[in-house]
């Protein structure tokens, strides 16, 4: 069983959640070294944000290769020790880098190496817990990493808010760069032999594999949802550079704030998935997840009363808004991916776990990164710079709009899901 207190998978994986959702630790370094070192505008740091992720829509290739290529008998843990090694010399060469030698180019190419890291490292745990979460149709497995990534972000970015102030950014990535050696240290010498994790047959060729992930695709109830929501991300213009910028610039709030908002966020996502696990399991996937989606725009909304200073004319200081309600909505974003998650898990055929879920990945990295080029677009159309912030109500506005679209097609997403069994030899 996975709970078992021998089995060291839930060591692996609490841990390797832990890190990455700790990884918001050094990012928030980045964008204030592009932001105040490098002088970038507010559209060069949403795209250079979403430029970064990139690797992430490779994650099917990395998906498929990990389920069809053993490596010394192994298709999880060397492929995670592998992007944990690659995450570490990325950090740790923008740490030890002279400050003079640091350009937006090399900056971009180390993040995006550190990026190719970690989207594979996502591929291997999401895939072993996609695998093992077929012996279970609760999703416990699943709260658990979930509550594991929020501890990592509460912690990255309640240390984060006050170190930026304090300390150099490349002392940040250096620290970033050590844990990360820390992990690949503890990793390869598991095997998992020991994981109890189900039986499967060996190697079976990416050409095979590749099948079995088109097998997977081509049933409505997989290919429609993963469609519906990559779809739900993508039709939303995100705002994240302009709301930094209006933050930093006009508002003039600090990093303390910023941080306590993004750990309030985090929080929000760790209590979501301890009520999720207890109360909403066995609500129907389609009713939670337009839930969300309906209420990410409702906070939208509420974004634009707050641009409008009605909430500080009603006595709310800005950093207590931006703490509480622009933390919510980051991570309301993410919420419906946890019983998303778990509704793939009860679909995937068995044998392309790794395949299917790093697919749906790539979907939703896809989708962000084309909100965010929607969301460059909208500030220009609105207006928004650096200095003029006039036009962002509308642009909010325009945004909450958005968000409610994909509502009028969210029965793309089944209602009555029962797990794939394993079928015998």
């Amino acid at each position: 069983m996975v709970s078992s207190s021998r089995n060291p998978l839930r060591q692996l994986l609490g841990f390797g959640f832990w890190v990455q959702g700790f990884r918001c630790f050094p990012w928030m370094a980045v964008n204030f070294f592009l932001k105040d070192g490098l002088s970038v505008p507010p559209s060069t740091l949403q795209l250079l944000q979403n430029s970064a992720n990139l690797p992430m829509v490779g994650k099917p290739l990395y998906g498929v290769v990990s389920d069809a290529i053993y490596i010394r008998g192994q298709h999880r843990i060397p492929y995670i020790a592998i992007g944990v090694l690659l995450q570490a010399v990325s950090w740790l060469a923008i740490a030890l880098l002279p400050p003079s030698n640091i350009s937006l180019i090399s900056i971009t190419l180390f993040l995006l190496l550190g990026n190719l890291g970690a989207s594979i490292v996502e591929v291997a745990h999401d895939a072993l817990v996609a695998e093992t979460g077929k012996q279970s149709y609760s999703g416990e497995l699943q709260s658990f990493v979930w509550m594991a990534t929020s501890i990592g972000g509460v912690l990255g970015n309640l240390l984060g808010g006050f170190t930026v102030d304090h300390f150099s950014p490349q002392l940040m990535f250096l620290a970033f760069g050590l844990l990360l050696l820390i992990q690949f240290f503890i990793t390869i010498p598991i095997r998992e032999t020991s994981l109890n994790l189900p039986k499967s047959s060996s190697s079976s060729g990416i050409g095979k594999q590749l099948s079995r992930l088109a097998f997977a695709l081509r049933k409505p109830e997989i290919g429609y949802s993963i469609l519906w929501f990559s779809m739900s991300y993508a039709v939303i213009p995100v705002l994240t550079g302009t709301m930094f910028f209006y933050q930093t610039q006009h508002l003039k709030l600090d990093s303390v704030v910023l941080g306590l908002s993004k750990v309030f966020g985090q929080a929000a996502m760790l209590l979501w998935s301890v009520i999720y696990n207890r109360k909403l399991k066995s609500v129907p996937p389609r009713k939670l997840i337009a839930a969300v989606q309906a209420t990410m725009a409702v906070f939208m909304v509420s974004d634009v009363l707050f641009v409008n200073q009605i909430y500080r004319k009603m006595g709310l200081p800005d950093s207590v808004y931006v703490v509480i309600f622009s933390g919510l909505l980051e991570v309301l974003f993410f919420f419906k991916v946890l019983p998303f998650s778990v509704l793939m898990a009860q679909l995937c055929p068995p044998g392309c776990e790794g395949s299917l879920m790093a697919f749906l990945m790539s979907a939703i990295a896809l989708a962000f990164i084309v909100g965010g080029y929607l969301g460059v677009a909208l500030a220009s159309y609105v207006g928004v710079s650096g200095q003029d912030f006039s036009g962002l109500p509308r642009g909010i506005l325009i945004q909450a709009a958005c968000t409610l679209l994909p509502l009028y097609w969210s029965s793309w997403i089944p209602d009555d899901v029962k797990p794939q069994m394993k079928k015998k030899d």
